[in-house]
């Protein structure tokens, strides 16, 4: 049954917490299931944030070492088990972009460019099970600074200090859009 479930298409429900217990307990095969079915999909979250591919396969390898080596760390009341992934492989990718030496500079934004991250906005919202148009309805009635504060920080995997640079807005204004703009998303989607 749990082994049938791992092997079926992707069109079937697959058990990504049984998964992450059968990791935990060193049965391999999960491994390579919770790989085969998430890596294309983990590769474009670190890849979105590296913007090198050569760099976002060493982050994917690393992401799956550390769930490999942490997957009896995970703890389902603290939420699912296909998020504590992607969370993990979002991490590793920013600890690589943040590391001295890698920081990247910034241009000043340019506002029109959030048009050409629908299709980036639209691909995270699937990846995490979210419905995007609904999403892409919901970010549309945001103000533009502060739907580039949401994107900068959830698709491009920006720091909230680096948003304030590029942005030229102070860091707690940030913040405050940022943590604001989340909770209209979460009233506009329920």
């Amino acid at each position: 049954m749990y082994i049938e479930c791992m092997l079926t298409a992707d069109t079937t429900p697959f058990d990504y917490e049984a998964a992450l217990l059968a990791c935990a307990r060193g049965e391999r095969f999960a491994m390579r299931a919770l790989y085969e079915r998430e890596a294309r999909w983990l590769l474009g979250v670190a890849l979105r944030i590296v913007r090198d591919r050569e760099l976002a396969e060493d982050v994917l390898h690393d992401a799956f070492l550390q769930i490999w080596q942490d997957a009896s760390t995970y703890r389902p009341e603290l939420g699912s088990a296909r998020g504590w992934l992607y969370t993990v492989v979002r991490h590793r990718a920013l600890k690589e972009v943040r590391h001295p030496g890698r920081m990247q500079a910034f241009d000043p934004v340019d506002l029109t460019e959030l048009s050409d991250q629908q299709q980036a906005v639209q691909d995270t919202a699937s990846e995490r099970g979210l419905d995007s148009d609904s999403l892409e309805r919901c970010l549309q009635r945001l103000d533009e600074a502060r739907r580039a504060c949401v994107v900068h920080a959830f698709v491009d995997g920006y720091t909230h200090e680096q948003i304030a640079e590029r942005l030229q807005t102070p860091l707690g204004t940030v913040k405050s859009w940022i943590r604001r703009s989340l909770n209209s998303l979460r009233e506009c989607m329920a």
